[in-house]
């Protein structure tokens, strides 16, 4: 992959559409928590990714760079649970696909909104073609990830386009006053919060495919600075445009984004472009869950060829050389999370579910990696690898807003909201089930060797 093929790769997997309509069902206070997120996530994230991955560019990533620091065991799991993140993490970004998929069809597909089996059925389908893609080759794969990087910012550009055009015709929905930009500290609309964190990461995700990155030393760094800025634009201006389109306490955590586009569609007279911009939305969606496929991926084949899973992991395809055995997997497991998540309850309840795992699973590994940047400052950096604003003191600040903001975030997603005790123990019994799994796999790992 280029610098073109990783900006998009990045713009795909981090941006998520469905963090705006969560961001905008919060009022105009997401705005300010946008820049408080970036700041104390995403610009850490940023440059601990271009240290590392300046350090370490060959394939593994961030199952690499914590295995130096800290030793086989912690850089087992820490690839376990990313890997376990990403499996909890594709059936939302899937049920969000279908969610929007909807708008194609209009007010005739819109009675499937709240059906569990049709969301099912669309998650599990995008999955099977993401796999078949990726297995192929990711000269093919790719193919989806540009077009999904597409499908993601273009919708977004019009709704800003749209919105401003609306707005200076018809005023904005939302009123965007002082007291109203304030974020409120209850702790309902604190979950948010994380929510608006976890839309930040993705920046280490290229890094599992180093050594299929051209120049990733030099190409990596690029593409988080541009990428980054694109990324920052599309959330802040895709907020305001859905507030200005849509009262916050009338758009949907799964249509938001695609409530605001029929609506304000309809206000200017282009309310026929409306199935296209879902169309497009869907795409985006896909191609995210099969970048993040293909990613994972690599990085379960590395921990496959140092023989902590079985054999058959370290194994590519006789004909286009690709991890077959991880993607399969892969895709065998969100099969599974679709199924647990979704079982006995509301499309919403397993949406909230599918995030907290996926946020708990996903940061842990984020405070792994912070605290291997803190480790690595003893060393010296390679003659070509770019070194953080401000030299170490400032890596050491940096690292140190990130561990605490993704502290924070765990401890926050144990309880999805409006869900409980009940809810509080189903988060922490999988969380637990998955660090037990992970353990005995390592346990096991010697005798594999052997």
């Amino acid at each position: 992959m280029g610098l073109g093929d990783v900006i998009k790769f990045f713009i795909v997997t981090i941006v998520g559409l469905r963090w705006l309509a969560t961001a905008a069902a919060a009022g105009p206070s997401a705005l300010v928590v946008w820049v408080i997120a970036a700041a104390a996530l995403f610009v850490p994230l940023a440059f601990a990714v271009v240290e590392l991955s300046a350090r370490h560019p060959e394939e593994g990533g961030i199952y690499v760079w914590t295995r130096v620091a800290f030793g086989d065991f912690v850089g087992f799991m820490v690839a376990w649970l990313y890997w376990i993140s990403n499996i909890v993490y594709l059936p939302g970004q899937l049920y969000f696909m279908a969610g929007n998929a909807l708008f194609v069809g209009g007010a005739r597909w819109q009675s499937l909104s709240n059906d569990p089996i049709y969301f099912a059925l669309a998650a599990i389908g995008g999955i099977a073609l993401a796999i078949g893609l990726n297995v192929v080759g990711l000269e093919v794969g790719k193919r989806l990830h540009n077009l999904g990087a597409w499908g993601t910012w273009v919708p977004v550009a019009a709704l800003v386009v749209m919105g401003a055009v609306a707005l200076a015709r018809f005023g904005s929905a939302t009123r965007f006053e002082g007291a109203r930009l304030m974020p409120s500290t209850r702790l309902s609309d604190i979950y948010f919060w994380i929510t608006i964190a976890f839309a930040f990461g993705g920046f280490e995700a290229a890094s599992f495919m180093g050594e299929e990155i051209r120049q990733p030393r030099r190409t990596v760094p690029r593409a988080v600075l541009l990428a980054g800025a694109a990324i920052a634009a599309i959330y802040v201006l895709g907020t305001a445009a859905i507030l200005v389109t849509l009262p916050a306490e009338r758009v949907s955590d799964l249509q938001g984004v695609m409530q605001a586009i029929q609506r304000v569609a309809e206000r200017v007279g282009m309310g026929a472009l409306t199935p296209a911009f879902a169309a497009l939305i869907a795409l985006g969606a896909l191609g995210g869950a099969s970048a993040w496929l293909a990613a994972t991926a690599r990085l379960m084949f590395v921990t496959g060829v140092d023989r902590y899973l079985p054999p058959m992991f370290a194994r590519l395809h006789p004909r286009w050389g690709t991890p077959v055995a991880a993607l399969v997997s892969q895709g065998t497991g969100v099969a599974l999370f679709v199924a647990l998540g979704q079982a006995g309850v509301s499309v919403k309840s397993a949406y909230d579910f599918l995030l907290s795992m996926g946020v708990i699973t996903y940061f842990i590994p984020f405070f792994v990696m912070f605290a291997a940047l803190i480790k690595v400052q003893r060393q010296p950096l390679p003659p070509e690898a770019l070194r953080v604003p401000g030299g170490r003191g400032t890596t050491l600040l940096l690292a140190l807003v990130g561990m605490t903001t993704i502290a924070v975030s765990i401890v926050l997603a144990i309880v999805p909201p409006d869900q409980g005790s009940a809810g509080a123990a189903k988060v922490i019994g999988a969380t637990a089930l998955v660090l037990a799994l992970g353990a005995v796999l390592y346990a096991r790992a010697p005798r594999v060797a052997r």
